[in-house]
């Protein structure tokens, strides 16, 4: 069985263009379009890895990954950021909430697999 990934975006193009690589690399993909209720949603899922933009309808991605990992159940969660900012300020922020790694939009089909692979040991 793959391993299971939470993808919390709320662009339907990325969304598709994630969910087709990471499929077709054996993984699980959900999805999620919203941040009002994303933690909820990363704890019903309990992935084994969560995709996380930062600019969301409801609470911002940074906002997210604050309350994941102050809850002991997802505090060591591997969590990919994904952002169209890519400035020094935004990656510091992503630094300082906890993110396991960080990447800018636009990315290649190649470097999310390889991000993926890196923070999952399939």
């Amino acid at each position: 069985m793959g391993k299971r990934v939470l993808l919390i975006e709320d662009e339907p193009n990325i969304i598709e263009a994630i969910s087709f690589i990471l499929s077709r690399d054996g993984w699980s993909v959900a999805t999620h379009a919203n941040g009002h209720d994303a933690v909820d949603k990363v704890t019903a899922h309990a992935p084994d890895l969560l995709i996380l933009d930062v600019m969301l309808p409801g609470k911002s991605g940074f906002e997210i990954l604050r309350e994941l990992r102050e809850a002991e159940p997802t505090r060591g969660l591997p969590v990919l950021m994904l952002t169209a900012r890519g400035q020094t300020k935004d990656r510091e922020m992503a630094e300082r909430a906890g993110v396991s790694r960080f990447m800018t939009k636009p990315f290649s089909n190649a470097d999310v697999l390889d991000a993926v692979r890196e923070l999952v040991a399939v």
